[in-house]
């Protein structure tokens, strides 16, 4: 009999029988097949041909664990037998899920951020080489680990880890929290204020208060969500603060008139004025120079009040002081003085930069394009958007969200904002519901969560790029992504489930204010699921182009049989999507996932299980999305064209991007040529990117033309200018 035996880690320690007989005992236990006396029997078995078998003097733990598997399958008892099995498995993978995780926090300590680390750079906002953000990683790892490892169905665990689907957000899993909100400013300012949790804020009663709270609600927000926070209504949000300022100043120019003047002019200053009222003050008799002054000091005011909120935006920090919030904000259909003055001075601010005349990350900007509000030279705020244009040929921002492509405008009711759609970050929309109440209502709702699936695998493993066959297995092909698509479909359900019995209490701010839609109606022991249910449940894709290489050697940008290809794939996911929304009574929507971080994992995975394919794995990243390929040569329009049906089937969120090289804001007219096809191809949300410069001394981004840097005139020399065109 052996004396001694290996265990897992490299120790040799003293050989137990009687360890066997207790594991064979505890499995017979579970399936009430036995007791302790027969799991005696078994290992006495075991014992015997572990001798007969085992030639080393001293043996591995997994040599014994493997004759006590055969025996148990050889016997009777084949329920005890999988029940064995399967709990050796999940010791298994607990042991390498700890073994992966202490690898992770190895490389949190001691990897570069910008250099070594994919786990460093997984989240844009954190500064990954932080003190706090290391500590942030370190939670986000460990949270992981026990997701997958106890919250998770195996099955589902395992098609994560092996890059069938990518479970966005999984460190936020076992939180409950939710993804995202478009807040609604109006419900938190004009109903008495909010309260942050570490102090109540009365209702802002001036421009520049409302832009800084503005800010804090986004953070605020921040804190209890895993993704992007959005202002849906901002130039409608804001008006109001303009309004009040304006008011004031009227208060105040008219002491300064009399006093100066050596007036008595005794004028009650009444809660109807507005900005731009000019003519209805002077009517009223108020003297034209106070009216003037009035005007100027709310200019200024507002100007500095939405520089005060992007530089808020960008310097502000959230999750334990290691994020900046990631902000997006929706604006210029607002037609009053009051909205239009606020879209003007933030396009203003976002034009000016920050201190060193940096290009703000936050908030991304979306200005909101509709035909007979800002789209037509005849339309009121047709100004706003030609100044848009130019501020985004020189900063990036803003993008544009289109009114009117059929599948946005069905729900538009003229003056209800709630009925615009907007956008948050770089694409998420949630607009329709199958609750009535909801059903395009932007304001106070949000995703809850969402997956991807890996489309191009099951286009490596069914299509022609592997040889394997000379034309692609679309049958196959159609029934593994339902298969994927089933299994995403649970998985948004679980999660759903746990985040639907958290409480009001968990959330104090964003439930516990009223922030999101029907919360109002909670108490603080509530739990969430009358009012989560009007969120979204997201099923994503990555990679339509890589998928039809695979399947059928072109992809739709270069062949009009993938294009139709293309488009009955999404259509077939869009679908499914549906089929859920009605069977399981909740808002299934597809996402036309990006390509940052995800695409790169998958393609690192497939990669090394299938090798390099060209055109396929070949390069670093997937393709986002439902996107052609940024490297092939094509046609702003002609790419709009091929990418605009896919909008209106991917209803959790869509964007297209046009790449135009030099610097726009030489040629508007082209800028401008670009949104209006964008706007007429049914574009739901698109944007143009093109050059930034940046000089790395002063830090300044944006358009350096020459050798002077235009912010800090530096002349380039012995420091290069960054040129990014």
């Amino acid at each position: 009999m052996f004396k001694r035996i290996i265990k897992r880690d490299g120790k040799i320690v003293k050989f137990d029988p009687e360890k066997i007989t207790d594991a064979i005992s505890k499995a017979g236990l579970v399936t009430e097949e036995f007791k302790y006396d027969r799991a005696k029997v078994l290992a006495e078995k075991v014992l015997k041909r572990a001798e007969e078998e085992i030639t080393e003097r001293t043996p591995h733990v997994e040599q014994i664990q493997d004759i006590v598997e055969d025996v148990l399958m050889e016997s009777s008892f084949k329920k005890t037998a999988k029940e064995y099995i399967q709990y050796r498995q999940e010791r298994s993978r607990r042991r390498e899920a700890k073994s992966e995780l202490m690898n992770a926090y190895m490389t949190i300590s001691h990897a570069d951020a910008a250099m070594d680390s994919d786990i460093k750079r997984s989240n844009a906002n954190v500064d990954g080489d932080s003190a706090m953000g290391k500590m942030l990683q370190f939670g986000a790892e460990g949270s992981k680990v026990f997701a997958k490892t106890l919250l998770l169905r195996p099955d589902i665990a395992a098609a994560h880890d092996n890059g069938d689907i990518h479970i966005h957000d999984l460190d936020f899993y076992a939180t409950g929290t939710l993804t995202c909100c478009q807040s609604d400013p109006f419900v938190l300012f004009e109903n008495g204020g909010f309260n942050t949790g570490h102090g109540h804020l009365r209702t802002p009663n001036s421009i520049g208060s409302y832009g800084a709270l503005a800010a804090i609600l986004l953070q605020a927000n921040q804190n209890e969500q895993h993704g992007g926070q959005s202002i849906p209504n901002f130039d409608y949000a804001m008006a109001p603060g303009v309004n009040k300022s304006f008011r004031k100043a009227l208060k105040r120019n008219l002491d300064k008139y009399n006093k100066f003047a050596g007036k008595k002019i005794s004028l009650e200053v009444k809660d109807t004025y507005e900005y731009g009222d000019d003519k209805k003050l002077i009517k009223d008799k108020w003297p034209k120079e106070v009216v003037e002054a009035s005007n100027d000091d709310v200019n200024r005011e507002t100007l500095q009040a939405m520089e005060g909120f992007i530089h808020n935006l960008n310097t502000m920090h959230s999750r334990a002081g290691a994020q900046v919030p990631f902000t997006s904000i929706n604006f210029g259909t607002d037609t009053t003085p009051a909205g239009r003055l606020v879209s003007k001075y933030l396009l203003e601010a976002t034009e000016n930069g920050l201190g060193k005349g940096e290009t703000p990350i936050f908030p991304i900007s979306i200005f909101k394009v509709k035909s007979g509000v800002n789209y037509e030279p005849d339309d009121p705020n047709y100004d706003l958007f030609k100044r848009s244009m130019e501020v985004s040929a020189k900063r990036l921002f803003p993008n544009f969200c289109f009114i009117d492509a059929p599948y946005n405008l069905k729900y538009y009711k003229k003056g209800d904002y709630r009925t615009e759609i907007a956008t948050m970050g770089c694409r998420t929309r949630v607009f329709a519901s199958i609750f009535p109440e909801s059903d395009g209502i932007v304001t106070g709702r949000g995703n809850c969560s969402f997956t991807t699936v890996n489309l191009v695998r099951i286009g490596i493993k069914h299509g022609i790029c592997l040889g394997e066959r000379k034309e692609a297995d679309w049958e196959g092909f159609y029934k593994e992504l339902d298969e994927k698509m089933d299994l995403v479909k649970d998985e948004l359900l679980e999660r759903f489930e746990f985040q639907a019995n958290q409480h009001v209490r968990n959330f104090p701010f964003l439930m516990g204010q009223g922030n999101w839609f029907g919360s109002e109606k909670l108490g603080p022991n509530d739990t969430l699921r009358d009012v989560i249910k009007h969120g979204t449940l997201s099923i994503g894709f990555i990679g339509l182009a890589e998928t039809l290489v695979a399947m059928t050697g072109k992809h739709h940008g270069e062949d009009e049989d993938s294009r139709e290809l293309g488009l009955d794939i999404i259509t077939h996911m869009r679908e499914k999507c549906d089929e859920y929304s009605k069977k399981y009574h909740l808002n299934f929507s597809l996402l036309a996932t990006p390509a940052e971080g995800i695409a790169g994992r998958f393609t690192k995975i497939d990669k090394k299980e299938y090798g390099v394919i060209p055109g396929v794995t070949d390069r670093e990243f997937y393709t986002n999305s439902f996107h052609v390929p940024v490297y092939y040569p094509i046609s702003a329009f002609e790419k709009i064209d091929i990418e605009a049906p896919y909008h209106n089937l991917c209803n959790a969120g869509h964007i297209t991007y046009i790449e135009l090289d030099g610097d726009p804001s030489q040629n508007i007219a082209a800028f401008e040529s670009v949104i209006r096809k964008m706007h007429d191809a049914g574009i739901g949300y698109g944007s143009v990117n093109h050059p930034v410069d940046r000089d790395p001394v002063c830090g300044f981004s944006g358009i350096i033309k020459g050798e002077r840097c235009p912010h800090c005139g530096r002349l380039e020399g012995d420091v290069n200018f960054e040129r990014l065109g």
